[in-house]
């Protein structure tokens, strides 16, 4: 499973991968992306991961995980493919009927076939849904045939393979640039750029004195809560489909909803037991995809 280091003297913290992938899925969701290579929700098998590896990293119970990826084999993973990652409030009972929250990028079609389904039964199954007009982050029902459910020979297609997220190349809207830093006197422990299996990483940012960390634009909170191995997390979403992530925060000093300027305090940074340093993991995203903070960054 790839991972995530945070280098200082004589120790690291180890964050598994999947982890940044969750964190992420919050911040594109709400940039209401689409798109197959983009999507949110997703984690890409690397080379040595197992299924049960996979759900005990993000935190899922294997037969859950198993569930949401229905002809998926613990034995037959391949380098490349694509798991869905459900979220805390989606459901798998085992009866056949899901419950799952649209994604960016999905289609009735798309999630009829992945659940061994039918467009016309999720259609009845949702009276109000516009299958034209997805709505990300609804929840909706996805009834499952009885062929299915039974362990019948008819199986959900596995999930096309896709390519993990590049980092963005292209050229950035006109006049978008020479942000501050998110920490005042703070230095860079590791810069962005891929780790050795080639995997993009984000900025790490050790604090100095000032343990306060600060919107570097404009923008609305988007997400402001914790979780699992990141501490407190803020996510805010700027003009121009530019995003950024502040993770491994102590105090949250802003709610989700609320427009911040350049400079608003946001969170204070915590300490890291392993490390003996307060290290803000910090990341851009421009469409979905990640962006180097030294091309926006003063």
């Amino acid at each position: 499973m790839g991972q995530c280091s945070l280098a200082g003297k004589g120790s690291t913290v180890i964050i598994p991968r999947v982890l940044i992938l969750l964190a992420l899925l919050l911040l594109t969701g709400c940039a209401g992306l689409s798109g197959p290579s983009d999507r949110p929700g997703w984690i890409t098998v690397q080379r040595g991961d197992t299924l049960s590896g996979i759900a005990r990293q993000a935190g899922i119970p294997l037969l859950r995980l198993q569930r949401f990826n229905p002809g998926t084999s613990a034995r037959q993973l391949r380098v490349g493919q694509q798991l869905l990652l459900p979220g805390g409030d989606e459901r798998a009972p085992g009866n056949g009927r899901y419950r799952y929250r649209i994604r960016p990028g999905d289609t009735i079609s798309a999630i009829a076939r992945r659940f061994n389904s039918s467009v016309a039964d999720i259609r009845s199954a949702n009276a109000r849904l516009d299958d034209q007009h997805l709505a990300i982050g609804h929840m909706i029902t996805v009834p499952v045939g009885k062929a299915a459910s039974s362990g019948s020979s008819r199986r959900a297609r596995p999930a096309p393979t896709r390519q993990p997220a590049r980092q963005s190349t292209e050229p950035l809207p006109s006049g978008v640039g020479n942000w501050p830093w998110p920490l005042q006197g703070g230095s860079v422990k590791r810069h962005f750029g891929p780790d050795q299996r080639g995997q993009l990483q984000p900025m790490i940012i050790a604090a100095g004195r000032d343990r306060t960390a600060r919107a570097v634009a404009a923008g609305t909170v988007r997400f402001a809560g914790t979780m699992r191995h990141l501490g407190g997390v803020i996510i805010v979403h700027h003009e121009h489909n530019l995003q950024t992530v502040y993770a491994q925060c102590d105090q949250l000093k802003v709610q989700e909803g609320k427009r911040i300027s350049t400079g608003t305090p946001i969170c204070s940074v915590a300490n890291s037991a392993s490390t003996g340093r307060f290290d803000l993991l910090f990341d851009i995203r421009h469409a979905g995809r990640p962006v180097n903070p030294d091309r926006l960054l003063k």
